[in-house]
């Protein structure tokens, strides 16, 4: 399920949130604590982090905006979460001038890649944040979605610019410093010592859908809903994705995660 505070935004966030649901659930069994400890860089206001904390785990939000922070800390107290949500600031960059070096069990890199210097370090920070057996959940702008984008809104030579320009961007007036493919996404990952355990689409079709249609449709959020999470899956959709989400795992952790199935059953 999606963030229940905030039902309009599942469209954004569904296919992740029930993703990264399952990878916290197989981690709790397979480490046998109830709270595992979770840093969400560039966590912002808390989108995932308080739907996080009201699962009972502790998040640790790395973020450079103290406006961010300041709603963050208002949005975990509105939840009662307060007590399991830490925001500091800083960013990727300096991640472990305020966050513990190998001391989380899932990691979160949101929105973060599309605007740091260098990805490739910005994953491998994530990655040294992880436990020796941890999870990785990564989100990023996909390059097709833009370009398709683009193309359906008659600007047939900004989407072509994006197709071609190294970073993916349609102009100067673009508000995105990057985006990636999913194979581009996976290289990160793999580069850093994961294992790419799923890649999804995001945000499909519900970028190029009228929210009109959505918002007076009787059951049409339902069924657009259903339909992004059925596409989410397959590799023929992540090319038109807005947004790919890739989850990592340290080597031994699907081991681990089974042998936990395993002993629960």
């Amino acid at each position: 399920m999606s963030d229940p505070m905030r039902p309009r935004a599942s469209l954004r966030t569904a296919v992740v949130w029930e993703v990264l649901q399952d990878a916290l659930d197989r981690r709790v069994k397979a480490t046998g604590r109830e709270s595992l400890d979770v840093l969400d860089t560039g966590g912002g206001s808390g989108n995932f982090a308080v739907p996080v904390a009201r699962l009972g785990h502790r998040v640790t939000v790395v973020d450079p905006s103290p406006n961010a922070l300041f709603a963050l800390e208002r949005r975990a107290a509105e939840a009662g979460v307060a007590d399991r949500v830490k925001g500091v600031q800083g960013d990727a960059h300096g991640l472990f001038d305020v966050a513990e070096r190998g001391g989380y069990d899932v990691v979160l890199c949101h929105g973060v890649l599309e605007y740091v210097d260098d990805p490739s370090e910005g994953v491998r920070n994530a990655v040294a944040a992880l436990r020796p057996e941890g999870v990785l959940s990564l989100l990023a702008a996909g390059l097709g979605g833009a370009v398709l984008a683009r193309a359906l809104a008659g600007h047939f030579k900004e989407a072509r610019q994006a197709l071609d320009d190294p970073n993916g961007r349609w102009g100067a007036g673009d508000p995105v410093p990057r985006r990636f493919t999913a194979e581009q996404l996976t290289e990160l990952v793999e580069a850093a010592g994961l294992r790419v355990g799923a890649v999804h689409g995001v945000r499909v079709f519900a970028d190029l859908v009228p929210g009109v249609l959505v918002d007076t449709e009787p059951g049409a959020l339902e069924a657009l809903l259903k339909l992004e999470e059925a596409a989410a899956e397959l590799p023929a959709f992540h090319s038109v994705a807005t947004q790919l989400h890739v989850l990592g795992e340290t080597q031994g952790t699907a081991e681990t995660d089974e042998a936990g199935g395993v002993a629960e059953a």
